[in-house]
Parts: C-alpha cells; structure tokens; sequence
C-alpha cells in the first residue's frame, strides 16, 4: 500500500508522546518520579506538544476534517472511534497534574491523577495498534507482533524523551529503573521487528481466490481488469515496494531503532554520558520513520490481487 505521509507523523510523533506521558504518568503513581513543578511540567508539555501534532497531521489525511467528529459515534465497533475517544480522554488528567505538580500540592490526588494519564495513553497507542490489526484485508497487519511494536516503540522513543530531559537537571539522582527499561526495550523491539520481517516475506502474494473467499472452489480469475485508467485503487492499494529497496530500508531502519540506541542507552548509563541520551531519542524518531513508512509500502490488500503490481 502506499504510505500516507500524515499517517506515519501521527502515529510516530503521536506514539512517541503518549509513550512519554505513559511512563512519567507510571512514575508519578508508584513515586518513582520524586520532582516536582517545572520538571513533571516540561516533559508533561513535550508530550502533549508530540500528541497534538501527531493528531493534526492525521486530520490532514481525513478527505473532510470537519466531520471528524462524528467517527467518535461508532465506538461500540471502530477502533479508530475508540482512538479518538481514548487520545482526547487522555487530555484531561493533563492540566490536573500540572496544577498538582507544585510543591504542597502533590499527595494521593497526584498518584491517581498520573496512574490515570497512564492509562488513558495506554488505551490509545493499545486503540491504535488495533486500527490496523482489526483490517483482515491486509494480512501483514494481523501479525502477532503488530501489538507488541506498537507498545514497544512509543515506550521507547517517549522514555528516550523522557529520560533526555532528566539529564538535563543538574544534581537529580541517576536512577537505574528507566535506563535499563529501555534498553530492554530496544533489545526486544529489534528482535520482534526482525521476525516481523520474516512473518512478512513468508506470507503469500494476495490471489483473487482468498481475495473474493473462492479459493476453495479453484482457481479464480478475472475475464479482464476491474478498471481502463488510474483509480484510487491502482495508486494507493496496488503499491509494491521493491526487495532490494525494502532491505536496505529494514536495515537502515534497524540500526536507528535499535542497535545504535541500545548502544547509546548502555553508554550513557553505565558511563554517566548524558550527552548520548538525546543522540539515541532523536536515532529512534527517524527509524521509526523509515520502519512506519515500511509497515505501510510493505503490506499487500487484498483488492491488489486484481491489479498489475508495480513498485
């Protein structure tokens, strides 16, 4: 399929935000996050930055924004109406926690207030994963380990953010909690998209016989094709990407999600240099690019089965 520019934004810069707030919401719930005012408000800001131009760059790939509303109507069976309702429920612990985030303020309404924020953002990037996953029509998006990247990916580059930050203030303890999370989670998102891949290359080409239910009656073909000129079918749903270009794109896109930051995560933690920390979360935003942009220009819908394939 064609990669949607507006797409790709969103649920990286979007992803990497709520990912942010998951993690400064969990650390703020179990006390592990001891700062208080400006530093929960700077990184609690970056992320609703993240969110919020994720979310505007997804209306633009909308053919009539105006109406978005109205997708948050079918909840009880679109989990793009789930998403929408979860991303804007997860707005609203945001301005309670930065009023909680001054001294004298804090207490047991901050926990709740950040184990709510933590929630409300887990339930989206959860909402997102399964936009794509619920597409039956697109098998490389039912994988096992759509779900798990998702996760893996927005807690990733929103921790890297996050921990960025924390470097940033002078005199602040050095925890081992955060580093050693996302080095495992770096580590584990290599592995994962590593057998995606493998999933993806193994599956076959989409036929007209799974593509209209028939295969089990035989073969199945077209007297001629489905349309005479270019459609919005043959230019966003008959897109192939090329092999050669796909691994070189697979390899660059691993070596920025995971191997250099892995690296970068382990320098600067077992050698205290904070320099390395933003270098790694800025390494993982662009992977994440090339890697979404891949997700997208390597799955084959089912309608392509009609079509001359072209990369």
């Amino acid at each position: 399929m064609r990669p949607a520019l507006s797409v790709i934004f969103f649920t990286v810069l979007s992803g990497a935000g709520y990912g942010l707030w998951c993690l400064l919401g969990l650390a703020l719930a179990t006390g592990l996050y001891p700062l208080a005012g400006v530093d929960v408000l700077v990184p609690l800001a970056f992320g609703c930055l993240l969110v919020t131009a994720g979310l505007l760059a997804s209306t633009s790939h909308l053919g009539r924004p105006g109406r978005a509303w109205r997708a948050l109507s079918q909840w009880r069976s679109s989990w793009l109406s789930r998403e929408g309702i979860a991303a804007l429920l997860a707005y609203l612990p945001v301005p309670v926690l930065a009023w909680l985030a001054f001294p004298h303020r804090g207490g047991p309404v901050l926990r709740v207030a950040g184990a709510v924020l933590s929630l409300c953002a887990f339930a989206t990037i959860l909402c997102t994963a399964n936009i794509y996953r619920s597409l039956k029509t697109v098998a490389a998006w039912r994988l096992r380990q759509v779900l798990p990247l998702y996760f893996a990916f927005a807690l990733l580059s929103g921790g890297l953010c996050l921990w960025t930050w924390l470097t940033l203030l002078p005199g602040q303890p050095r925890g081992n909690a955060l580093p050693l999370t996302l080095l495992v989670l770096a580590v584990l998102a290599g592995v994962v998209k590593a057998d995606y891949w493998r999933a993806v290359d193994a599956l076959p080409a989409p036929t007209p016989g799974h593509a209209t239910g028939l295969a089990m009656l035989g073969q199945v073909r077209s007297f001629e094709g489905p349309v005479s000129e270019t459609s919005y079918l043959t230019r966003e749903m008959a897109f192939v990407l090329a092999r050669k270009h796909a691994a070189r794109l697979r390899r660059i896109a691993l070596v920025l999600f995971a191997i250099l930051p892995a690296w970068g995560i382990a320098t600067g933690w077992l050698f205290d240099a904070a320099w390395i920390v933003p270098v790694a979360a800025v390494a993982v935003i662009a992977g994440l690019f090339i890697e979404r942009w891949l997700f997208f220009a390597e799955a084959r819908h089912a309608v392509a089965a009609f079509f001359p394939q072209r990369a």
